[in-house]
């Protein structure tokens, strides 16, 4: 893991990595590009907002994603045990729950934003898994970052960044979720049946966008481009990096989001952050790096 990169570095002995290294450095590089198709993904379904709601742009997202998934895994249900169901289950309300309140958060705070609250999810793993007091350090610096982020005032949106909260716990619950998930089942099967577990909760709200007729177009498109970028990527991506790295460094690494998310936002969605948005972003990235060469040091 990274410990074996920082000691065979220090030591000057290792001139060629090792599988192992190999492998934590393919994961890092999956969940790099996971969160980046991630966000461009949101940005994309935003634009369908104001025309069938977030909740339909989720709906969408989900069907075009079970779609995808199904098709390359095409796992073997019959075969299941309980033990493997019971994750997946839990997997598909949880991330029915996460990209709901999201998108919700994204509708009301922007994206940038809402995916920095979202944040607090997956670094709170990385704290969990490390368990060190030093780590307090970090959660204080993270937590000032988010405080600088959202710049409280009686303008503050604050049902927005409470939803973004929520989503944040819907993360970490997904990024735990998905390794016992990645763990049990072969392949892909496991995001391909959460997704469609998760399709099933949203079939209602399914209905009634066709219903209305407007899901025709650029909106309909926008709504496709999110389930594939945002949905079926990620939930690939991020199920096949699990198996590489531990759940803490996924946890550390994934939390980068909130600046691909600003990019995505100003890129896809015009949003242009200002200067106290960029420097809670800079202040929770340098967080992030902090953790990451302290994660280093180890052993």
């Amino acid at each position: 893991m990274t410990t074996d990169l920082t000691a065979g570095s220090l030591q000057g002995d290792a001139t060629v990595a090792s599988p192992e290294s190999r492998a934590t450095a393919g994961g890092v590089a999956l969940m790099l590009t996971g969160g980046l198709s991630n966000q461009v993904g949101a940005g994309l379904g935003a634009h369908a907002f104001a025309a069938i709601g977030p909740a339909a742009v989720v709906a969408v997202r989900q069907v075009v994603a079970a779609t995808v998934l199904l098709a390359i895994a095409r796992p073997q249900v019959r075969a299941l045990r309980w033990t493997q169901w019971w994750p997946v289950l839990l997997l598909a309300v949880t991330v029915s729950t996460m990209n709901l309140t999201l998108y919700l958060a994204i509708d009301r705070i922007g994206l940038g934003l809402a995916v920095s609250l979202e944040f607090l999810g997956p670094l709170m793993v990385a704290m969990w898994a490390s368990r060190r007091p030093v780590d307090l350090v970090f959660v204080v610096l993270a937590g000032a970052g988010v405080y600088i982020l959202v710049w409280p005032n009686p303008s503050t949106d604050y049902l927005g960044v409470g939803l973004g909260l929520i989503a944040a716990a819907g993360w970490a619950s997904y990024i735990v979720l998905n390794r016992v998930v990645g763990t049990r089942l072969p392949g892909l099967d496991g995001a391909a049946l959460a997704t469609t577990g998760a399709t099933l909760i949203y079939l209602p709200v399914l209905v009634l966008a066709i219903s209305s007729g407007q899901l025709t177009g650029s909106v309909l498109w926008f709504t496709i481009g999110a389930g594939v970028l945002a949905s079926a990527v990620p939930y690939a991506v991020d199920l096949l990096a699990l198996r590489r790295v531990p759940t803490g460094q996924f946890a550390i690494f994934t939390s980068f989001n909130p600046v691909w998310a600003a990019l995505a936002g100003m890129v896809v969605l015009q949003q242009f952050l200002g200067f106290h948005e960029w420097l809670g972003i800079a202040l929770i990235s340098g967080t992030n790096i902090a953790i990451i060469k302290m994660s280093g040091r180890r052993g």
